[in-house]
């Protein structure tokens, strides 16, 4: 009897320490376990079965990480080659032939406008000018004599008109003279840095051969076109991104300071102009330069780069709508550093699945959940500034 007693409850003992662990290890049991009674025998309370009901009921249902659709700006950028030259250039060169006596600016140096650049042989020039003025002398005596004599009838009006045509005469032929003197320097025409120039004291040059050329490089000009399809984006004084192949790894900023009007048939581009500053002087005329424009161009959905999604179709993602995934196609237009930038029938405030996708099917049900635990607005993602184009 005894032996029985013992038999029993060490039965008992192995059925509940059963149960116990079925309890702890098996949450799911929990239901069965309550109504055969052994949570009654545990002592377990029956309100701690709901929140393994609670799973029951959900168990259908696919978990997934989910974030908010965002807006973002698509942005245009356009890179281009360009040539640049001086804000102001001229080519410098002698009004008359003649022999150099002095070149007063070298080359390299910088003049100001209306600096004498260099000066040829005038002996001739001024002994004209000084025979131009002996004549307009004596003209003038004969007017301011004949002039008394008019009065007292001793001459006619006939010769004093042509003593009047010939100190007109003579004036005329001094302002010729000093014409010529003036010819024989050659001043800077504009404010600049000097060429190359070969040319020496001694040198003989006729009228109109380039002596030099003088650059205003305090601003470089840059020519360089863009697609047609861009021109309406184009405006007098958008800023532009400047990089001179020669230093790439010091980038300066410009303006646009000039469009064309005709766009180009052959290679469906338009000439554009940029301005940039070159205070530091470390840019010369006909050097390369690399040109970035940017534009904003229309809001397009922005949504994690986790959400997009390929198959032999192209990309997609998935939408959460009614509690259930919705695959929706979405063309890739821009990648930015933190989201992507799709063209999709999605709108902001949606929902797209950003982990879980692997077992997804279409129609499926899903109970969408935050990265990071938080509420599914904190874990929306939020449209970055451009770092690629598509």
């Amino acid at each position: 009897m005894r032996s029985t007693l013992i038999k029993s409850a060490l039965a008992v003992a192995i059925v509940v320490a059963t149960g116990a662990i079925w309890v702890v290890f098996v949450p799911s049991s929990l239901p069965v376990l309550q109504r055969i009674g052994v949570l009654d025998l545990l002592g377990v309370p029956a309100q701690a079965t709901d929140a393994p009901q609670q799973q029951q009921r959900q168990a259908g249902a696919t978990r997934v990480v989910a974030a908010k659709v965002q807006s973002g700006a698509l942005n245009n950028r356009i890179t281009a080659i360009g040539d640049g030259r001086a804000t102001r250039s001229v080519t410098l060169t002698a009004d008359a032939a003649g022999k150099i006596v002095a070149v007063n600016s070298v080359s390299g140096s910088f003049v100001q406008e209306g600096a004498q650049v260099l000066a040829l042989d005038d002996e001739a020039e001024k002994i004209a000018v000084e025979r131009a003025r002996i004549i307009l002398k004596n003209a003038q005596d004969d007017v301011d004599r004949l002039s008394q004599l008019s009065g007292s009838g001793a001459t006619t009006a006939v010769a004093v008109q042509a003593a009047q045509l010939e100190l007109r005469t003579a004036q005329l032929g001094l302002q010729d003279a000093e014409l010529m003197l003036t010819q024989r320097v050659v001043l800077a025409p504009i404010s600049g840095w000097i060429g190359l120039a070969e040319v020496e004291p001694g040198d003989r040059i006729q009228a109109q051969d380039p002596i030099t050329v003088i650059a205003d490089r305090s601003e470089i000009l840059i020519d360089f076109s863009v697609p047609e399809r861009v021109i309406n984006d184009l405006a007098i004084g958008d800023p532009v991104q400047v990089v001179s192949l020669a230093s790439p790894d010091r980038p300066r900023p410009g303006v646009i300071s000039a469009i064309d009007n005709i766009v180009d048939r052959a290679s469906r581009s338009l000439r554009v102009q940029a301005r940039v500053e070159n205070t530091d002087d470390s840019l010369r005329p006909g050097m390369s330069f690399q040109v970035d424009l940017e534009f904003v161009g229309n809001a397009l959905p922005s949504v994690p780069p986790l959400a997009v999604q390929w198959s032999s179709q192209g990309s997609f993602v998935w939408v959460v709508r009614d509690g259930k995934a919705v695959r929706v196609d979405a063309v890739i237009r821009q990648r930015n550093a933190d989201s992507v930038l799709v063209e999709a029938k999605v709108e902001p405030g949606e929902m797209v699945i950003v982990e879980g996708v692997q077992s997804l099917r279409a129609g499926a049900a899903v109970e969408p959940v935050p990265a990071t635990g938080a509420p599914l607005d904190a874990a929306a993602p939020t449209a970055g500034t451009s770092t690629e184009n598509l």
